[in-house]
């Protein structure tokens, strides 16, 4: 939850940035630090200590409540995410022509095995019985469309979205597109 908090952040006081035509000049000057430092605070590099993020808070013009008001949300969600194509956040890794990234999902789990594949379902095709795993599941739809079934919720995928759940929760896929479905599947155990 840590490191998401920290993603969460940074990529907060940019946007908020950006949204108002701040330059990073502009607040470094305000807040009394470096263009440098704060950076390295958009880009995921470092942790701002709780003063400078407050002062940077405060030199957006932002209140501390508003600023993490729905930071709130990404936090108490419940067992299920979902991702929708075009909600991904673009960031910056390396500086290499023509790599474009985009951050699908970033949760911190206790994960100590890993497993992906992927998953074709052809058209019709569908799992009756409810399942469980022992892992948390995260699901990239490639192409189709699909509907998951967690507990007693529906949800219409398609390709682009992504969902993320604990496999504990009971759940079934299937197939609802025209054509033949294929899903990256990573299972976190």
């Amino acid at each position: 939850m840590q490191e998401d908090l920290i993603l969460l952040i940074g990529e907060k006081i940019k946007a908020k940035r950006t949204q108002k035509n701040i330059t990073l000049e502009e607040l470094a000057n305000r807040a009394g630090v470096t263009k440098g430092l704060i950076s390295q605070i958009e880009n995921n590099r470092t942790v701002p200590s709780l003063p400078v993020l407050f002062n940077l808070i405060h030199s957006l013009g932002e209140d501390l409540k508003s600023f993490f008001e729905d930071m709130h949300e990404h936090f108490t969600n419940g067992h299920v995410l979902i991702i929708r194509k075009g909600e991904e956040k673009p960031f910056e890794k390396e500086p290499v022509k023509g790599f474009s990234y985009k951050r699908v999902l970033t949760k911190s789990i206790a994960a100590q095995a890993v497993d992906i594949a992927i998953l074709e379902l052809k058209k019709g095709a569908a799992r009756k019985q409810m399942i469980q795993t022992d892992a948390f599941e995260c699901k990239h739809v490639l192409k189709g469309s699909i509907e998951y079934y967690i507990e007693k919720e529906k949800f219409e995928l398609h390709a682009g979205d992504t969902l993320f759940f604990d496999g504990r929760a009971k759940h079934r896929l299937r197939n609802i597109g025209n054509t033949e479905a294929a899903i990256l599947v990573i299972y976190l155990f």
